[in-house]
């Protein structure tokens, strides 16, 4: 068998746009990702669905693969002829021990690239509002470890070169040792009132910092009880951060909100609620599954009056199959109808024109499609829209190879938000909770609940909650407006 390739890859900072192209190409092409904590796992979802993953990250005081494992499944992947990606935090050659698992590859004869990443010593500093160089702060930059493979994990740097020849230091992996840090950069020559500042969770919407000056920067970080992922900037040219910080000043900024997913598409929700500055997780992550057709209402569609969508990926689904079956759709006479505003924009899309299912009474001759748990919803249904005819599409199922991720990132989070877009959205929160290791009726309690709409708001109180708020219409622009209303009124309390 021929063998595999393995791609080294510099996954960035954490904030997903600073993934570069190739870095993003070596994903979508990807048989097997072994990748790290601290890589944001949305960058996972652009994977092929047949790809394998393996987490091999770590928590502070909690190692799970050693290099040596590492090593030895990107060696064993690639013999079995798969294109292996290691997808690693920042920079792979920034404290990333890509020289370590090259070193093992041209060993053992194995095919690799390393693809370089935006390292979180220059990127964290800049959505921080700093940049490393400046003509009147800093000419020099440098990046150090700030713990090493010792057994107390103590730098051993040349403190007094480093003082006497450097403007601006990173250190990296260092909170721990902050207070040796400080004391050996002040004991060799720099003044105690030198400026420093820790960013934890650099480029990600949690992003927070700490800002002091050599002499109390350690009380300070114990008191905000920061944490790794976290840079430790050191120099005059963190004075410029009051200037120029810009990341902090997003209207959503430190907001850590949960999107209740129903479908396998990405929602343009979540990429606006990021774009605004919030940390977005969305729960849970669902896999598409083809359905049998159902041939005897395939060859009777043009008898319904009325044809109900559930939701967009139905619509497209099913012209998708009109189109593969040679079906002329002009032949369809049925007054067509969706459950939401979305889904109508996605028939306009199509070319054709919908109505709202409010407008719709009890009826005969009526052909529901959908994608999602249709059977299982077959009462709910005939409840609201009386006898009808049930077309499935395919069948949404949860992705399993991603409880394991979204667990590490609801591990993690410390939400504070929930949005519920749909009725179904608060029942998939609900039931599939335990699988990914979260209470979810208690994290519900202790979250700021937004409902899209009426259906979400009245499910949600049938579970004996209370809404926190519902936007005056379900789209997305009325919910920015809620979220950025709610944490004016949270500053001012």
């Amino acid at each position: 068998m021929k063998k595999g390739k393995v791609f080294l890859v510099g996954a960035g900072p954490g904030d997903e746009g600073l993934m570069t192209i190739k870095g993003l190409k070596a994903i979508q092409q990807a048989d097997v990702i072994l990748y790290d904590r601290l890589i944001n796992p949305r960058l996972l979802e652009y994977a092929p669905s047949h790809c394998v993953l393996i987490y091999c990250g770590k928590f502070p005081q909690q190692h799970l693969l050693k290099q040596e494992l590492i090593n030895d499944f990107l060696i064993q992947k690639a013999m079995d002829g798969c294109s292996v990606v290691r997808l690693k935090g920042g920079d792979p050659g920034v404290f990333g021990r890509v020289g370590e698992e090259a070193e093992a590859l041209v060993t053992n004869e194995i095919p690799f690239e390393i693809v370089p990443g935006v390292s979180s010593g220059i990127a964290a500093p800049l959505y921080a509002g700093i940049p490393v160089t400046h003509r009147e702060y800093g000419v020099s930059f440098a990046v150090v470890t700030g713990r090493d493979k010792s057994k107390e994990g103590k730098p051993n740097i040349d403190w007094a070169g480093l003082v006497a020849s450097v403007d601006t230091i990173a250190f990296y992996m260092g909170v721990s040792n902050i207070s040796f840090i400080a004391e050996n950069l002040i004991m060799h020559g720099k003044p105690e009132e030198t400026p420093v500042i820790l960013i934890q969770w650099g480029t990600y919407g949690r992003q927070q910092t700490v800002q002091g000056t050599l002499g109390n920067i350690a009380k300070k970080v114990k008191e905000a009880g920061i944490k790794n992922p976290a840079v430790i900037l050191v120099g005059h040219i963190v004075s410029l951060r009051d200037k120029l910080k810009w990341f902090e000043k997003k209207p959503l900024y430190g907001r850590q909100i949960l999107l209740a997913r129903t479908g396998t598409a990405k929602s343009h929700v979540a990429e606006m609620l990021k774009d605004q500055g919030a940390d977005v997780i969305e729960f849970p992550k669902w896999a598409k599954k083809e359905s049998q057709i159902n041939e005897t209402i395939l060859n009777q569609l043009f008898m319904y009056e009325r044809i109900l969508f559930t939701s967009p990926e139905g619509i497209n689904e099913f012209f998708d199959l009109m189109i593969s079956r040679k079906i002329d759709i002009r032949n369809l006479h049925a007054t067509i109808y969706s459950l939401s505003k979305k889904s109508l924009k996605v028939l306009m899309e199509r070319g054709i024109s919908g109505h709202l299912a409010d407008e719709m009474d009890h009826c005969r001759g009526l052909l529901i499609i959908g994608n999602r748990k249709m059977d299982e919803n077959r009462g709910y249904y005939f409840d609201r829209y009386g006898k009808h005819d049930i077309f499935q599409t395919s069948e949404t199922i949860l992705d399993e190879a991603f409880i394991p991720v979204v667990r590490n990132m609801l591990m993690e989070a410390s939400l504070d938000t929930i949005v519920f877009p749909s009725s179904t959205s608060v029942d998939a929160f609900i039931e599939n909770g335990s699988l990914y290791g979260i209470e979810a009726e208690e994290i519900i309690k202790n979250s700021t609940v937004i409902c899209m709409g009426s259906s979400s708001e009245k499910r949600i109180r049938e579970f004996g909650f209370e809404p926190d708020s519902t936007p005056a219409e379900p789209c997305a622009s009325k919910l920015l407006e809620a979220l950025i209303l709610d944490k004016v009124q949270e500053r001012v309390l």
